[in-house]
């Protein structure tokens, strides 16, 4: 899961990409409006803490062109300024939740998982996948009552498929998923097919795993269809 914290309090943002990155999150930092458009536009996140109040930049307008260019970001606004109409403008552009400072680092990563839930479509933090379900919370992935040993990276290449089911990834949007921003030449890298491969034969190990499709030339693709 990719996140970029867009505040210029930089206490405040250390603070906040060193704990989301200990729950295994791959964090970005802008301290100004300008940095945080060029890596909104440029990259994709799963999440970006947006401080409206930026020194050089309105985050409300930010998040406006985010929304326009059909970024699909979960945004969470985060900030002092904490009136109703404030509140307000924030949702009416598209963000998907607001947090006033201060606040605790755990009920920002609360929101954040009740986010992913609801946009997914998820009842708890568990997720059927065929004979095979994914504890998001602990990390684990069992079938029955074995337990998958997945390393941290198939884990996450794992669960980013889990809440894309169906849908074709490409190898650059997984690497970007799990390495954060890549440069070019790492697109042909095959760092995605090692990891796909190591999934895959841990998973059979316990259960059919042809569920995970190779599409040729392109990427994955976790079929979720009935007969998988």
């Amino acid at each position: 899961m990719n996140v970029l914290i867009v505040e210029d309090e930089r206490q405040l943002s250390h603070e906040i990409e060193t704990f989301l990155m200990h729950q295994g999150y791959h964090c970005d930092v802008a301290f100004t409006g300008k940095s945080a458009s060029e890596k909104v536009f440029v990259n994709t996140y799963d999440f970006v803490l947006l401080d409206i109040g930026l020194p050089d930049y309105n985050g409300f307008q930010l998040l406006k062109e985010a929304k326009e260019a059909g970024k699909e970001s979960a945004f969470i606004i985060i900030t002092a300024r904490g009136t109703v109409d404030d509140k307000v403008t924030g949702l009416d552009l598209g963000a998907d939740d607001y947090l006033g400072k201060p606040f605790s680092l755990l009920e920002l990563h609360a929101r954040m998982q009740a986010i992913l839930r609801r946009k997914h479509g998820l009842k708890n933090n568990t997720i059927q996948i065929h004979d095979f379900i994914m504890d998001i919370q602990n990390r684990t992935v069992l079938h029955g009552k074995d337990v998958i040993n997945l390393t941290k990276k198939e884990f996450d290449i794992l669960h980013y498929m889990a809440l894309h089911k169906n849908r074709v990834l490409t190898r650059i949007q997984l690497t970007e998923h799990i390495w954060g921003d890549v440069m070019e030449e790492d697109y042909e890298s095959n760092y995605i097919d090692v990891h796909m491969k190591n999934i895959r034969k841990k998973m059979g190990a316990f259960g059919n795993s042809d569920f995970i499709e190779t599409v040729r030339g392109i990427g994955y693709r976790l079929n979720m269809n009935e007969g998988k």
